[in-house]
């Protein structure tokens, strides 16, 4: 049974909020930090590039995710090079495409020419994990991100698509990244179909102390929890 001392995959933070980054940096078995502008909005930030500044001094050197917020590819590429030239630990995401469905391999493809750490984003399909291993850079560190979570949301098994994208993604230097994980169960379907990363809630890290719990031993916690608050409710029937 899998325990948090034996696991292999790498957990990311997925908030925007500075407290985690607080709390949750000094932990060896957090690996690092992403963020996203929904995520951002969530926590009220307001100057992007001073949540940059604040976040890294957070985040003890730990490689944290940052996105363009542009949806035209040459914004896309200025915003980039300013977010990575903040720190060698910064990744910068990049969304597959942008809202007109274009695709930005071609751009992804410019900024790892430059040295730019790209976490590619919103990836659904091993058909697009295909065509971002194309564009690369062999040995530069980049993650692929594909949200797994948010295909289970569809109603499709997403084990059998992220089996086939560890198949795909071979690139020296790539990770692949397990996204909008849901349940502690994600962790260790992730670390099964060979995934180095998956991004973790901060809600999920809370309850990581029951991996590896004795289900005879999760059923009696269950009963006692019952017995307890109905003790403490007053029931009568």
């Amino acid at each position: 049974m899998v325990t948090l001392e034996t696991l292999r995959i790498e957990l990311y933070v997925d908030s925007a909020a500075l407290e985690d980054f607080r709390r949750f940096a000094p932990l060896p078995y957090i690996g690092g930090f992403t963020t996203n502008p929904s995520l951002m909005r969530k926590a009220g930030v307001t100057d992007y590039l001073a949540y940059v500044k604040e976040a890294l001094a957070l985040a003890q050197g730990k490689p944290v995710s940052f996105e363009v917020i542009a949806d035209d590819f040459h914004e896309m590429r200025r915003q980039a090079l300013l977010l990575a030239s903040k720190g060698d630990n910064v990744f910068v995401k990049i969304p597959i495409m942008n809202t007109r469905r274009e695709e930005t391999c071609g751009l992804i493809r410019e900024l790892c020419a430059e040295g730019v750490k790209v976490n590619v984003t919103a990836l659904f399909l091993p058909d697009q994990v295909s065509r971002v291993a194309e564009v690369l850079r062999p040995g530069l560190p980049s993650l692929v991100s594909v949200f797994a979570g948010r295909i289970a949301d569809t109603g499709v098994d997403p084990v059998p698509l992220m089996k086939e994208c560890r198949r795909i993604l071979k690139v020296p230097g790539s990770k692949l990244l397990w996204a909008s994980q849901r349940e502690i169960l994600n962790i260790i379907q992730a670390q099964e179909v060979g995934c180095e990363v998956i991004t973790v809630q901060p809600s999920t890290l809370d309850k990581l102390k029951g991996l590896g719990t004795d289900l005879l031993e999760a059923s009696h916690q269950t009963v006692v929890i019952f017995a307890r608050d109905a003790a403490a409710s007053g029931f009568n029937i």
